[in-house]
């Protein structure tokens, strides 16, 4: 939820802020990851605005609520935020915004995509091994699974999903993944593959994917991993959240 203490988000919103009827021209291209329907309600869309600019205090503010609150939250959390205690503290309370969501309206399919995306950087954030031991692999699955259920062509649930069967493989091993978690990396590829093929400028689903191949393959792919990466840093921005992504794949180079 959103909090006065929240720290400023660390990009130029300018180059992201979409006034008036901005906001609609660009809700498809802004979107092709998520298909989150353009909202009606007028504070909705400024909640929207807000996200997309980098306020994620305002967006998780006036979205409270709904999917706009969540994803605000998780964002904040996973790319803003630098205490390790808060971000996991987001993360939980991202994760009951999503679970009450996914009850309230159960044929959203971005209320469990936003719930696995929380759930997902929460295992990050107290190490992947522990939360599986807590339960949360089948969680995300589930989730996940859901999602696809309800939109098949939902680019971000692909991404996560592909990072799931990564991240368990990766964690416990192909033999363990595949008999305990139902985790495989043809399937993570092939997930990884669906979601650049709907929405190739995103920045993230391309460095997951690099982040993915690297899990499941190490130094056999390094060199289609340093591509992708290469690809998501030349991207341009469609809002705040995809240039602190592309950030994050310079950096990758950088230490490399």
């Amino acid at each position: 939820m959103a909090n006065a203490k929240w720290i400023k988000t660390p990009v130029d919103g300018k180059s992201v802020t979409y006034a008036g009827d901005a906001l609609k021209k660009a809700w498809e291209g802004l979107h092709k990851g998520d298909n989150e329907v353009y909202p009606k309600d007028a504070d909705l869309q400024e909640a929207w605005r807000a996200f997309h600019a980098g306020d994620f205090s305002k967006a998780a503010e006036l979205g409270a609520g709904h999917v706009v609150a969540v994803k605000a939250t998780s964002i904040y959390a996973n790319h803003v935020e630098k205490k390790a205690a808060v971000k996991t503290k987001l993360f939980q309370d991202a994760m009951k915004l999503a679970d009450g969501l996914m009850k309230s309206e159960p044929s959203n399919a971005n209320a469990h995509y936003q719930y696995a995306y929380a759930a997902g950087r929460y295992a990050q954030s107290i190490s992947v091994m522990k939360a599986l031991k807590e339960g949360y692999g089948g969680k995300i699955k589930a989730a996940l699974e859901t999602a696809l259920k309800l939109d098949p062509k939902h680019a971000d649930a692909h991404t996560a999903m592909g990072a799931y069967h990564a991240e368990i493989i990766d964690k416990v091993g192909a033999m363990m993944g595949k008999l305990t978690y139902g985790a495989n990396k043809d399937e993570s590829v092939k997930h990884y593959e669906t979601a650049l093929k709907l929405n190739p400028q995103s920045p993230i689903a391309t460095i997951e994917y690099a982040n993915g191949l690297l899990m499941l393959f190490g130094d056999k792919e390094v060199d289609k991993a340093t591509k992708l990466y290469d690809k998501a840093a030349k991207m341009k921005g469609r809002d705040a959240m995809e240039l602190m992504d592309i950030e994050s794949a310079r950096a990758e180079l950088e230490d490399e």
